[in-house]
């Protein structure tokens, strides 16, 4: 006994702030961390089960649609509809729009692909509406469209002293040209698109067979998917958009959002519902909101692609994915009453655009992927008292990765990758998100996204001597603070713990190193 006595003091000698920490430690976390972190998980519980039940409902839609053989655009006979226009020669004036941005890589591939779209050449006009503020590039973007006007395409230069509503402002000066007027519809290609010869004779006579139809999208076709993992990565979330959200909500309620680009818009709807607004960073989502709204109904057409390209580096990829989710958030603070209050549309098309289009989609997917599977599942491995409910840690989430990654089966066994990806990225996209709804600074933030083009291999050398020597562009501070914190955990798991969290844990800690430290989509070897 007194042996025992006179060792307790030696221990507590030793370890005094080791024991003094923990200590304090333990009275914080079990009355205090332990019900946070039970009220975190029921929080999370309850946004991955409304996206579970969305997504399930997505598919059961999908599954329908594809068993029946009914999409909303196959109900059309497109081929009658082409032959009764060539017979009767009533062809519609079409305005296609080309905005760019100091778009040096790309602009020849778009101007020569809306220029060589087939159409009678008196029956639509090609306009370029460039902002570019390299004099040189606008003088050589006026050559290839002067090249292209001595071919006998009626293509018109448009150009501004000024950036003033960015995108949007350039779309909207663009209609009110006087040579616009008699234009009945406006097709819309951002600066690295490329639709082919067809194009306007799969899209044009769905808008004259319905005179209530306001838009028509055709989806996207990523040229440059296999140039690293980090594209293929991207393929895999926008197919899903493209192949589940944009086609149910054509074939439920006839709303979507408009992508901004690959898509024909009936000019009245435009002006019908106020025409191009740039209070948001997401003026294509803007105004397909407020058309709906008008009532005007929209198709989607999932066998028609364009062709485009998808950001190359982590940083263009960052600033894109910023846009993409502030904006969407942004643009839910301002419109929600506004939707709650409008007469023309019915109760369930009001309900699908606040609670499915706005609020799971474009704010709980976010959150729900960074608190839930970046904060509160590490921050329990730190917490005893607190077990995550394998359905909610488990079950939903593999179901959720499953029926996202089965659109793009080529890529199904990177799924892995593309988990511990789209964590990461959901990180900014939370950041972007909240600002968007607290309108905080960098909500109206706009930087074009990189292209590379043709130049695609010649550039991919240059830039990675280039990214190599300027090795303060490349770290990310956030990515490697959170890389740190789940590196903490997982050693903690596999030190204290029998759950084997750890092994998730390593795996997003080298991710969040892998991209803190720009290791990701920097220009592979061919």
């Amino acid at each position: 006994m007194r042996n025992l006595v006179l060792q307790e003091p030696e221990v507590r000698v030793t370890d005094d702030v080791t024991s003094s920490l923990s200590y304090a430690w333990q009275c914080i976390r079990v009355p205090v961390i332990a019900p946070l972190l039970w009220f975190a998980i029921f929080v999370c519980a309850a946004m991955s089960i409304m996206l579970f039940i969305e997504r399930v409902y997505m598919a059961i839609i999908i599954l329908c649609v594809k068993v029946m053989r009914k999409k909303r655009y196959t109900k059309y006979k497109l081929d009658t509809m082409k032959e009764d226009l060539e017979l009767n020669k009533s062809y519609p004036k079409v305005l296609i729009q080309i905005p760019m941005y100091n778009e040096k890589e790309v602009y020849k591939l778009s101007i020569g692909a809306a220029c060589s779209v087939s159409w009678p050449s008196d029956r639509f006009i090609i306009q370029v509406l460039d902002d570019s503020t390299n004099e040189a590039l606008r003088v050589m973007v006026e050559l290839e469209c002067r090249k292209w006007i001595d071919k006998g395409v009626n293509v018109k230069y448009e150009t501004r002293n000024n950036r003033n509503g960015y995108k949007a402002g350039a779309l909207r000066e663009g209609l009110q040209k006087q040579y616009v007027e008699d234009c009945e519809f406006v097709a819309i290609f951002d600066a690295d698109f490329q639709p082919e010869e067809n194009f306007l004779w799969r899209t044009i006579p769905f808008l004259l067979e319905n005179p209530g139809l306001g838009l028509v999208q055709a989806r996207w076709k990523f040229v440059n998917a296999d140039e690293c993992l980090m594209t293929r990565l991207q393929e895999m979330s926008l197919d899903y958009h493209f192949s589940v959200e944009q086609e149910v909500g054509s074939s439920t309620c006839s709303f979507f959002g408009f992508n901004g680009t690959a898509g024909v818009w009936r000019i009245q709807a435009i002006n019908d519902a106020g025409g191009w607004k740039d209070r948001t960073t997401v003026e294509d989502m803007d105004l397909a909101v407020r058309a709906s709204l008008k009532g005007w109904k929209f198709l989607f057409v999932g066998d028609l692609s364009v062709k485009n390209e998808l950001p190359s580096t982590f940083k263009a990829y960052r600033y894109q994915q910023h846009r993409w989710s502030c904006g969407p958030a942004n643009l839910f603070r301002k419109m929600t009453k506004e939707i709650i209050l409008c007469e023309k549309v019915s109760t369930w098309k009001k309900f699908h655009v606040i609670y499915a289009f706005f609020f799971v989609r474009k704010i709980i997917a976010h959150w729900v992927t960074f608190f839930f599977y970046c904060v509160v599942i590490p921050l329990s491995v730190l917490v005893p008292e607190v077990a995550l409910p394998k359905p909610i840690a488990i079950y939903i989430p593999a179901t959720i990765t499953f029926l996202n990654a089965v659109c793009t089966p080529r890529s199904l066994h990177l799924v892995v990758f593309w988990i511990l990806f789209e964590n990461v990225m959901s990180l900014h996209r939370t950041k972007a998100a909240i600002i968007g709804l607290l309108e905080a600074n960098r909500v109206n933030e706009w930087v074009v996204t990189e292209k590379l083009g043709n130049l695609m291999k010649q550039k991919n050398a240059k830039a990675s001597k280039k990214s190599r020597s300027r090795v303060g562009e490349r770290i990310h501070l956030l990515e490697l603070i959170m890389g740190m914190f789940m590196l903490h955990c997982a050693i903690y798991n596999l030190l204290f713990r029998e759950d084997h969290f750890f092994i998730y844990l390593i795996l997003q800690a080298g991710a969040f190193f892998i991209m803190g430290f720009g290791y990701v989509g920097t220009f592979v070897s061919n």
